[in-house]
């Protein structure tokens, strides 16, 4: 057995995320999906500790012990960068998409719930095959998956939410281009290229309307950094007394919930206290404290029991996707009004429901350079995906665990 310390454990992640983006970079189906890095670097270490513990009898064992703080910082700075002010830009598209995204949060919970009741599993299997993994991705799937370890004695669950989060995003990126070009075909919508519209530079348009709606500082320094890695602190202390202080009360909420929260309040409240943050340093700090958090639980998966549990769960898997295209078709484009900005989004809306917000923006990126631009879209599915959902799911997920009492 090779067991690292923890420098050396740092090092090895550093290097698995460097060997992910090495691998992306070079496999296009990799970059298609936006499969993140830390899951592709991560599952090649895995492999071949796999490979190790077959052939030679030996392991690596990482020390770990910072890793569930990575994971709480993580959702403190999604809380740091939830700037409310932008719920006014969306209109009534927004409106229309809250609307349709909660109902759709309860029935994929219970469309998972019943499968996981047919395949005579473990019912929190099914809110795994559910919001957590698929709309909450990899690094919800990731905080779930922790508790019902260690709350409800479940094994190998990190591996099955891991593999649920990333098969996810391949359905949600296959599937979002097919149902907003059967939506334009099917209904015969006007699109802009249709009716005239020739810019070629769409992608680069949409990208920078996006990019807009966040408000960034052109310039990061370090005390920029420092700012926000200090506010992501203060989140994972304060939220942490939180989870202490309620541990014995009724209330069941998750840890991680408590640091999104103590992130809500800081980013929306501190501007009147003098208190500026640069979001975009702020999403940098949450992004490198999610890659180390995936690196290091992909890294200690045991694949050996994610082969022998992954087949019902495939079956879960399939059976959402059907229900998100059907939703998608069938309620999401209705409310959203039919037009040709309700086809982007409904394309879209698979990314959410079935993968992430970057896997959302891709399908719109497809979907807007075949049929033209599509600016409301681009406004709507950000502020959603940046962080309506994250909270709209805990929500969810926690009236769910409360209720079944699992």
């Amino acid at each position: 057995m090779i067991s690292l310390s923890s420098a050396q454990s740092l090092l090895a992640c550093c290097l698995v995320l460097m060997t992910g983006r090495f691998m992306t970079n070079k496999i296009q189906f990799l970059s298609r999906y936006s499969i993140p890095e830390s899951i592709i670097g991560g599952l090649s270490f895995a492999i071949l500790n796999q490979l190790l513990i077959s052939f030679f009898n030996t392991q690596v064992n990482l020390e770990i012990t910072i890793k569930p703080n990575l994971l709480l910082m993580f959702f403190g700075c999604i809380g740091l960068t939830a700037n409310l002010k932008l719920l006014n830009k969306g209109g009534t598209k927004l409106i229309g998409l809250v609307i349709v995204l909660l109902p759709f949060l309860i029935f994929q919970n219970i469309v998972g719930l019943l499968l996981a009741n047919i395949l005579d599993m473990h019912p929190l299997m099914g809110l795994l095959g559910g919001t957590i993994t698929l709309v909450g991705g990899h690094g919800t799937g990731a905080a779930y998956a922790v508790r019902f370890a260690d709350v409800n004695s479940l094994q190998d669950i990190m591996a099955l939410a891991m593999t649920s989060a990333t098969m996810g995003l391949i359905f949600g990126g296959v599937l979002g281009g097919p149902v907003a070009e059967w939506l334009i075909n099917h209904y015969n919508i006007t699109t802009p290229y249709k009716n005239g519209e020739t810019n070629k530079e769409i992608i680069e348009e949409n990208e920078n309307i996006e990019n807009n709606i966040f408000q960034y500082d052109e310039t990061s320094s370090a005390s920029a950094f420092i700012t926000s890695l200090c506010a992501a602190l203060v989140t994972l202390v304060v939220g942490s007394y939180f989870t202490k202080l309620v541990e014995h009360c009724d209330l069941n909420l998750p840890n991680f919930l408590w640091c999104l929260a103590i992130g809500i309040i800081i980013r929306n409240i501190g501007p009147y206290l003098g208190l500026k943050l640069d979001d975009r340093v702020t999403g940098i700090v949450g992004a490198i404290m999610l890659s180390i958090f995936l690196a290091m639980t992909m890294m200690t998966l045991d694949l050996a029991s994610v082969v022998r549990l992954a087949g019902p769960l495939a079956i879960i898997l399939i059976v959402q996707a059907i229900f998100c295209v059907s939703y998608c078709c069938l309620i999401v484009f209705r409310v959203l009004r039919r037009d040709y900005e309700a086809a982007v989004i409904s394309g879209a809306f698979c990314g959410i429901g079935l993968g992430t917000t970057a896997t959302a923006i891709a399908n719109m990126q497809s979907i807007t350079k075949r049929h033209g631009n599509a600016p409301q879209s681009f406004i709507v599915v950000p502020i959603t995906g940046a962080f309506l959902v994250d909270i709209m799911n805990v929500v969810v997920l926690t009236s769910f665990i409360s209720f079944y009492a699992i």
